[in-house]
């Protein structure tokens, strides 16, 4: 963080769904960071470069200002659309950007494209980007990244290129099943932790019986077999372990890393322990950062 008065040398952005990130990047290695809940869904693509100036503005000078953005406003429905790299890829580089027609001559716009599979169909946007911070920093890892969110990805790196990727809806399926579907009544407590270790070898046993086991929660809570909390430490034990059972030939006998933060990754790290897996995490919005600059960097090269 820094409380530097000078402009800003490069500003790098992270646009994702229903949050802006931005970073501005000094010359002297300090950045400071601003967040907004402008994101892609609320906004039109007129919308983008005016709720963007709005964190800005005050920070750009008379020059034009290199701005690099990662995520969602590159997709169909952002900004201006960044088409997909396929895979087997190198992490999108700023050689593939789109350059973004702007009305402020201050800025210089480049968003970097996603990256999408063919069999079985997939994509990612964003992640590429943490992907790429990640690799330069340990540019000789070779072995799978997991990415757990919303929509959890787990991708096979070798020889510093994206080779194959799944992307599992663990963390939607959580969020549904916890506040709209009927065992919203029965999760509304903290995890316990036991019961989601028991969940989560439960899943990886017997993964075809995860809608029973689903309901079950259900039912447990209201013959008072079943506490709330452990309710919801089986609801998510349950979805993660499931989650590890499809995606066993990626972390099976791999060398595997986290990216992400928080309580989310620390149930990852735990479930992949109960595996005699560990799996050490780095930051997500460290790795965004990485990630940027890589491109940045490329940039100027260029």
């Amino acid at each position: 963080m820094s409380n530097n008065t000078k402009n800003p040398n490069w500003i790098g952005v992270d646009w994702g769904t229903s949050n802006l990130r931005v970073a501005l990047m000094y010359d002297d290695g300090t950045t400071q960071c601003l967040t907004s809940d402008q994101g892609m869904s609320g906004l039109n693509p007129d919308a983008f470069e005016p709720a963007l100036l709005a964190m800005i503005n005050d920070h750009l000078g008379a020059g034009v200002t290199p701005v690099v953005i990662c995520g969602m406003a590159g997709s169909r429905q952002g900004w201006a659309e960044a088409p997909y790299i396929a895979t087997p890829c190198n992490p999108p580089s700023i050689a593939e950007a789109v350059k973004v027609k702007v009305n402020d001559p201050r800025i210089s716009v480049s968003i970097l494209p996603g990256v999408k599979q063919a069999k079985p169909a997939d994509v990612m946007r964003g992640e590429e980007t943490q992907i790429a911070g990640f690799l330069a920093q340990k540019p000789d890892f070779d072995g799978v990244l997991c990415l757990p969110g919303t929509h959890s990805k787990w991708v096979h790196i070798s020889a510093k290129e994206i080779v194959s990727f799944r992307t599992f809806m663990t963390g939607e399926m959580f969020a549904l099943l916890a506040e709209q579907s009927v065992l919203r009544f029965s999760v509304q407590a903290e995890l316990d932790l036991d019961a989601f270790d028991t969940a989560v070898g439960d899943a990886l046993s017997r993964p075809e019986t995860i809608g029973a086991e689903l309901f079950a929660l259900r039912a447990g809570t209201l013959l008072a077999t079943l506490s709330e909390s452990a309710a919801r430490g089986r609801l998510s034990g349950l979805l993660i372990g499931t989650e590890l059972a499809g995606a066993r030939p990626y972390w099976l006998g791999r060398d595997i890393a986290l990216i992400g933060a928080g309580k989310l990754t620390a149930l990852y790290q735990r479930a992949l322990a109960q595996q005699g897996i560990t799996a050490p995490a780095v930051s997500g919005e460290d790795m965004v950062l990485s990630g940027l600059s890589a491109a940045y960097t490329q940039q100027v090269k260029t």
